[in-house]
């Protein structure tokens, strides 16, 4: 029986090792493995390896990390070139301006946080939002071509039931209360006297006087100014009718900005303003010649520039997206923006261009500078008829006044006019006579709405001028009663400080474009 068991031990113990032995050789040949781990090819003894199929492996590896490095810089480079073409119309512009002590970025934190928020809410009050012009003056230097027909170039004008009355009274230099409620007595018995005296004069010879007196007061004056006395002068209020983008364009808008560029800066005719159509293919350098000029001359192209790169940000802001029935989209255009401002697009002329804006800033902000001293004086209270709203009116100009001395990089106008004094007073002469031309073209615009901003900013820079070539006249003034020298009339004072608002709404519009841009990729 013993003998029976163990055979039966022995074989039963065989079957085991044969069972492994086979259960190991099939793992071994379907080479099976647990799906968690990574798969790895079966490794040859290094001297049964061929070197020919090892330097091929080698070759595809490193083609494969090629292949990957070379997609993972063309995605760098799409990623890049993308990013330049959405920044191209800002990656120069920062650092120093020409002609002056200050830098963008200076000026880009000052304007945004400081100032935009006081001067848009200052323009906002009645004082300021009413603006009397005339739109229907002819254009006195070609034949007029007609008004835009677009319903959106169409200024709505202010019912005078709705302009306050402190501001309708007729006597737009008078500042207070008190002021405005004067009889007109002393005024009349100087008429009176005067007309005694020259009672044996002729009515030709009078008329002559009063042109004579027209024309000493207009010495003054960088703009040429509306007749107040005539029928087609209106109100306009300003936040009802905003500068935007009406669709004015073509042969007429051109001719309007050609005109002031290749007549009124100081400029020969053989040199043509960069991507001028008319510009002949081979000529004299553009900016070589303008390098060449006098600081004044240069500072009054930079002025005109800067003037004209604000009104196209504004249109490019405030661009009509869409017109459905009854109702357009306004907003900002990206494309438009670039095609006016892109490195590429203008052929570098995008950077000069927003440069100049700057360079106008400082100008306008330098004279506000200048003429905080004639609105800080008590019996000055812009009045409108609404006590309340006038002494707030009052706070606010003199919170931006405030602001404004706290800027330490404020542009030197002492540099300008300094040489020998017949020759500067020939210059700046000149300098007034050529910005009073560029005023008069502004009646050649044939979009209504558009001649009103030009008009308004036109006024608003050749006032802020005025200011900065009368330093000594604002050091007279008396503290407690009207100049004789030195002054300014309600037109004036609405157009420059809208004129600086709508500058300063550019440099806040060119952040927003920034970070429009930037979104967009």
């Amino acid at each position: 029986m013993w003998k029976v068991t163990l055979q039966a031990f022995v074989v039963l113990l065989l079957a085991c090792l044969l069972g492994n032995f086979v259960l190991v050789g099939w793992f071994q040949q379907n080479d099976v493995k647990p799906q968690t781990q990574q798969r790895e090819e079966p490794s040859e003894a290094p001297e049964n390896r061929d070197p020919r199929k090892a330097s091929d492996n080698r070759d595809q590896s490193e083609a494969s990390d090629n292949r990957d490095q070379s997609e993972a810089s063309d995605n760098r480079d799409q990623s890049e070139a993308s990013d330049n073409q959405d920044q191209s119309c800002f990656c120069h512009l920062t650092g120093d301006l020409d002609d002056c002590f200050c830098d963008v970025e200076s000026i880009d934190v000052f304007n945004n946080f400081k100032i935009y928020p006081r001067i848009k809410k200052l323009t906002a009050k009645d004082y300021f939002r009413y603006y009397r012009v005339n739109l229907r003056r002819p254009c006195p230097f070609w034949p007029d071509d007609g008004h835009c027909a677009i319903k959106d170039c169409h200024v709505e004008p202010c019912p005078e039931s709705k302009v306050p009355v402190g501001i309708k009274s007729g006597n737009y230099n008078k500042y207070s209360h008190e002021a405005n409620g004067i009889s007109d007595v002393t005024e009349c018995e100087q008429v009176k006297e005067l007309g005694a005296i020259n009672s044996t004069l002729s009515n030709q010879t009078k008329r002559a006087f009063a042109d004579w007196a027209r024309h000493d007061d207009a010495q003054d004056y960088f703009c040429e100014l509306d007749d107040e006395t005539s029928p087609d002068f209106e109100y306009v209020d300003l936040l009802l009718n905003p500068e935007r983008f009406t669709g004015y364009k073509g042969p007429s808008a051109w001719r309007v900005w050609n005109s002031i560029y290749e007549e009124n800066c100081f400029k020969p005719r053989s040199v043509y303003r960069p991507l001028n159509p008319l510009a002949p293919s081979r000529g004299e350098s553009f900016y070589k010649w303008l390098e060449g000029l006098c600081l004044e001359k240069r500072v009054f192209y930079r002025l005109i520039s800067g003037l004209h790169s604000s009104i196209n940000i504004h249109l490019c802001a405030e661009y009509l997206l869409d017109e459905g029935w009854g109702r357009s989209v306004w907003g900002p255009n990206p494309q438009e923006f670039r095609q006016r401002f892109d490195t590429a697009e203008t052929k570098g002329e995008g950077t000069r261009r927003l440069k100049n804006l700057y360079f106008l800033y400082l100008i306008e902000l330098r004279a506000l500078y200048k003429v905080a001293p004639y609105f800080e004086r008590a019996f000055v209270n812009l009045y409108t008829g609404n006590l309340k709203e006038d002494g707030a009116t009052k706070d606010l100009l003199l919170q931006v006044f405030n602001e404004i001395r706290s800027f330490p990089m404020h542009f030197d106008e002492k540099a300008m006019f300094a040489g020998q004094k017949i020759e500067a007073k020939i210059l700046k002469e000149e300098f007034r006579l050529h910005f009073k031309n560029i005023s008069r073209i502004m009646d050649c615009v044939g979009c209504s709405k558009c001649r009103l901003w030009g008009k308004l900013q036109t006024q608003g820079l050749g006032t802020a001028l005025k200011i900065l070539f009368s330093e000594k006249e604002i050091q007279k003034l008396p503290e407690h009663s009207p100049s004789k020298g030195f002054q300014l009339t309600r037109q004036e004072i609405v157009a420059l400080m809208n004129g600086f608002s709508r500058l300063s709404t550019s440099i806040h519009q060119l952040h927003s474009f920034r970070l429009l841009l930037k979104d967009k990729r």
